[in-house]
């Protein structure tokens, strides 16, 4: 039985670091982590769960489509 509290692990599952220091998650991959623990979510309700959820990850997909890429970023100008 899926546990909405762990959705939170989830995400954090899913964002991948890169040797530049970029943070970023693809939808398909946040998708993929929820599948792990019962939640069968379409993309469409991950977007949407990122865009309510979390604000210091903004969207910066490439092309259109239902699996965007979410890219960290400091809304503070690092400060």
């Amino acid at each position: 039985m899926p546990r909405y509290y762990e959705i939170d692990s989830a995400w954090w599952a899913s964002i991948q670091r890169e040797p530049n220091g970029r943070q970023t998650v693809k939808t398909e991959t946040f998708v993929r982590e929820l599948a792990k623990i019962n939640f069968n979510w379409s993309y469409r309700q991950a977007n949407q769960w990122i865009e309510t959820y979390v604000t210091v990850f903004k969207d910066v997909s490439p092309e259109e489509g239902e699996n965007r890429t979410f890219q960290l970023f400091n809304p503070n100008g690092g400060r």
